[in-house]
């Protein structure tokens, strides 16, 4: 008799499918799954996480994906949102460093783990700057709060989410960009680059990035940079723990070749094993490949719409095995030695392969021992790039050879020759394993005309019953706007079926 009720009650249950497994997905899975639907996630790759997979070999392990752990408060958000912490699942140190700067030989500025320390270390650098500093990074947290803890928690479905009595008095940061904002106060470039970096996180030149985004700059500054042991993969293990707890099946090798639809709703999916039903479909796929799998009378958004957006860098990225310890680095490591204008017009107004890129390195084992064997170094490099160039291994050995020259010069160090291995993973990858478009590594720009209301939708216009998450959506490119959009889909869902 029982068995029969439990019966009858999960065929009571809203079924939905999920396409991918990244952090958006895995976020809408438990959220939806919590309030008592029935989810199955289908995953395209042998591996769950969508992006933020995991590269193992030779007792290396590297993290494919993001590398950065930021925002912690909006990870504790999500979790205590099941009665849970992250240290339930995983243990996070805070950097210190956070990360160096090298803007040529033997020179570099190093941001460490408190504000005190960083005022210092911009005082050093210009007389004075420390108390610009203080007042910009007052402002960037006041940003930081409305942004954060209430603003990108809105499902982008009408301008007036943008309007509060906060964001009144804001107003003009929305008019402002972070370029013009940092260099009003800074002259020394070294100290303007560095606060200038992290909007790159929004995949958009400062220039193009409003002033209101300075809350990224709070993030870095003020409340630092983490590192879960044995890597961000554990965040994404993490979430697959609390979905299974929660009743949801996951499975892997299962690409979607067709949304089904019938009398202008989503009735299921087609995938290379078999047809299945679903109540609702959700996708936390490439958002432009996800129309592609619907007849294009019920797409949104035509080929037009999305080549005319801005799209954030796709990337060239080496994973690489080292017979020694790496030298004069730290976990994590930019080379700001280059022009930055210069690589960003290759990015955004001249598409091709930058002369001289800047490029980022990442040490994980400098601060995790599971990274990498005993005396030997995990090492991760990459290179922003325009998305949609030609992508051939010539090109991927010749960018590898460019910047480990530059390497081993501005390090002083010689470590060309003691590569174990190394592993590429760039446009045509992110085509093929993520079906992303034009090989774009981060979704879409967060620019003025692309923040909030004016990204694509995250319940489609046209299909009953067919929703989107993930970076293309609200809130827009990272790992916590990921959790983030997770969740307010889930809750447009759920308000729909109430």
């Amino acid at each position: 008799m029982f068995n029969f009720i439990k019966y009858l009650l999960n065929k009571m249950k809203k079924t939905v499918i999920i396409i991918g497994s990244g952090f958006s997905s895995l976020s809408a899975a438990c959220y939806l799954a919590k309030s008592g639907y029935n989810i199955s996630i289908l995953e395209k790759n042998a591996t769950i996480g969508g992006r933020a997979r995991q590269l193992k070999r030779d007792g290396f392990t590297f993290d494919i994906g993001p590398t950065w752990y930021w925002m912690p408060d909006v990870f504790e958000r999500f979790f205590s949102d099941f009665n849970k912490k992250p240290s339930d699942y995983y243990t996070l140190e805070k950097l210190n460093p956070a990360y160096s700067v090298y803007f040529k030989k033997n020179d570099y500025i190093t941001i460490e783990d408190t504000l005190d320390k960083i005022y210092k270390a911009f005082e050093k650098e210009e007389p004075g700057s420390a108390k610009k500093l203080k007042k910009f990074i007052n402002r960037a947290q006041s940003n930081y709060d409305i942004a954060i803890k209430d603003l990108v928690y809105n499902p982008g479905v009408s301008p007036l989410e943008l309007v509060t009595s906060k964001t009144v008095t804001k107003l003009n940061e929305f008019f402002s960009n972070i370029k013009r904002d940092v260099r009003k106060e800074f002259k020394n470039e070294r100290l303007v680059k560095i606060l200038e970096f992290p909007v790159l996180f929004l995949g958009a030149k400062p220039s193009d990035t409003p002033s209101f985004y300075s809350f990224m700059n709070y993030a870095d500054f003020g409340l630092g940079t983490f590192h879960p042991k044995k890597g961000m993969y554990q965040v994404i293990l993490a979430l697959e723990n609390l979905a299974k707890t929660l009743g949801v099946k996951i499975k892997t090798n299962t690409p979607v070749e067709k949304i089904v639809t019938k009398n202008k709703k989503a009735v299921g999916v087609i995938t290379n094993k078999e047809k299945l039903h679903a109540d609702i479909v959700l996708s936390g796929a490439d958002y432009h490949h996800t129309e592609t799998l619907l007849e294009i009378p019920l797409r949104q958004y035509s080929e037009n719409y999305w080549s005319k957006k801005t799209f954030a860098p796709s990337s060239l990225l080496f994973y690489v095995g080292f017979d020694k310890k790496i030298k004069n680095v730290n976990h994590h490591t930019l080379f700001f030695d280059v022009d930055f204008d210069t690589h960003a017009k290759a990015i955004y107004d001249n598409p091709k392969w930058p002369e001289s890129p800047l490029f980022y390195a990442s040490f994980p084992s400098k601060t995790d021992n599971c990274a990498a064997p005993e005396n030997k170094e995990a090492g991760i490099f990459l290179i922003p790039l325009a998305p949609g160039l030609e992508d051939t291994p010539e090109l991927r050995a010749q960018y590898f050879d460019k910047i480990m020259t530059r390497f081993e010069s501005l390090t002083s160090q010689n470590i060309k020759k003691h590569v174990i291995f190394k592993e590429s993973f760039c446009i045509n990858d992110f085509i093929k394993d993520y079906n992303s478009y034009k090989g774009n590594a981060y979704g879409m720009a967060n620019t003025l005309m692309q923040t909030a209301f004016l990204r694509p939708k995250l319940k489609s216009k046209k299909v009953e019953n067919l929703f989107f998450t993930g970076q293309l959506t609200v809130p827009g490119p990272g790992v916590p706007p990921a959790l983030i959009s997770g969740k307010l889909v889930s809750e447009l869902i759920i308000k729909q079926n109430s």
